[in-house]
């Protein structure tokens, strides 16, 4: 009885303590934390002097802030973002894949198979009628029925596919709103 009893107070002091570290982190950004944040989001590379010069502190203490940020796990990395066309990718899209069988085995093979494919960018899972969104870059239109056909839809759970192809992105989608 009482290990049972100790056993509840741990697991509510882990989520206690859990819930508190996410107060901590989340209400400990103030105006000049968001400022820059989306400073960071449009260049991440700016210099120390002028990240200061735009939250008003020193460089240094823009730096100390936004050691803080990355240690707590707001900025989880910085990333180059490439143009797709220069790289001789000019068909993005996203597929739209429904499985057949719901089961973890089918679920971390489709998911190890997508983490292979260099053409998958990104990939999600969803509720509604499709199970998983993936956002691909191809060449061209054969790769990308290569890439459906040949390697996804060979898949042991994958029921059906859609495609929409990217005809122009107007909005850039890696800013948070902060």
């Amino acid at each position: 009885m009482i290990w049972k009893i100790f056993a509840i107070f741990l697991i509510i002091r882990y989520n206690f303590l859990n819930f508190i570290d996410f107060m901590i982190i989340y209400r400990m950004l103030d105006s000049t934390d968001l400022k820059l944040l989306a400073t960071l989001q449009q260049n991440c590379q700016i210099a120390a002097h002028e990240l200061g010069d735009i939250l008003h502190l020193s460089p240094s203490q823009a730096n100390r802030r936004k050691l803080r940020l990355e240690s707590q796990g707001v900025i989880r990395g910085y990333v180059a973002r490439l143009d797709p066309e220069a790289l001789g990718l000019g068909v993005q899209a996203f597929l739209r894949v429904t499985m057949s069988a719901h089961s973890r085995e089918s679920a971390r093979s489709f998911s190890q198979l997508t983490s292979i494919q260099p053409e998958i960018a990104s990939v999600w899972t969803l509720t509604g009628e499709s199970d998983y969104l993936l956002r691909v870059y191809c060449q061209d239109l054969k790769d990308l029925n290569n890439l459906i056909h040949e390697v996804l839809l060979r898949h042991e759970g994958v029921a059906r596919i859609q495609s929409q192809i990217v005809m122009d992105q107007p909005k850039d989608d890696f800013r948070l709103p902060v």
